[in-house]
This record gives C-alpha cells, sequence and structure tokens, in this order.
C-alpha cells in the first residue's frame, strides 16, 4: 500500500510541476497570453459553429502545438540565459530559432482555424 501512495504522491508532485510551469509561463510570456486569448477564442467559435468530431481534433492539436513550442521556446531562451548572461551570437542563434519554432506552429494553426472557420463565419455574415 505505501508502494501506490508513494506512486501517487510522486504523481501528483509531477503534476504540481507541470501547473506551476504553466503559471510561470503565463506570469512571464506575454506572448503566452495571447496565445491563452486565441486559445479561449478557438474553443469558443468551435462550440459556436458546431464542429465536427474530426475538426475538435484538428484544432486540438493545433492548440496543443502552439502551447508545446512556446513553453518550449522559453524553456530555451532560460537555459540559454542562464548558461551565458552577455549577448553572445550563437545564444542569439539559439533563440532565434526556438522563435521560429513557434510562428511556424502558430501559422499552422491560423491555417486550421481559417480553413474550419472562415467557411462557417462568411456563410453566417451572408445569412
Amino acid at each position: 500500500m505505501n508502494e501506490r501512495r508513494g506512486f501517487f504522491s510522486r504523481e501528483a508532485e509531477s503534476f504540481a510541476c507541470a501547473f506551476r510551469g504553466i503559471a510561470a509561463l503565463l506570469e512571464s510570456e506575454v506572448h503566452a497570453r495571447i496565445h491563452l486569448a486565441a486559445t479561449i477564442v478557438a474553443l469558443f467559435l468551435g462550440w459556436w459553429c458546431e464542429i465536427t468530431r474530426g475538426e475538435w481534433i484538428a484544432v486540438t492539436l493545433a492548440i496543443g502545438l502552439v502551447w508545446v513550442a512556446e513553453a518550449l521556446n522559453t524553456a530555451i531562451e532560460y537555459v540559454a540565459d542562464l548558461a551565458h548572461p552577455d549577448e553572445h551570437p550563437e545564444v542569439k542563434k539559439l533563440k532565434d530559432l526556438a522563435a521560429a519554432a513557434v510562428l511556424f506552429a502558430s501559422i499552422a494553426a491560423l491555417v486550421v482555424g481559417l480553413i474550419i472557420f472562415w467557411p462557417r463565419l462568411c456563410a453566417m455574415c451572408a445569412a
């Protein structure tokens, strides 16, 4: 029984770490707050437009991809700053590449959103 409690305690601590990471991301990164607003809009539009199960999967994966990219970008930036606090061309390149990953994910999510929501919104405006 103690092994089970130990397992659940470790799992609870892992979730606590993850939630602290989410809070830190939202507190420190303005782009994360923009992603949060976009996430809320996308979820609302999905509900309002009554998108299909397959469309929900696409929207959910697109949202998740952006959040993963943003969290990894932030982690990479922090590690780079710890490793080399002064400006350095290679650190700048590393940060730029991590930021590019977020941009790629955001563009992909935007395309998914346009494919799914644009025709519905246009039809609603025309009606």
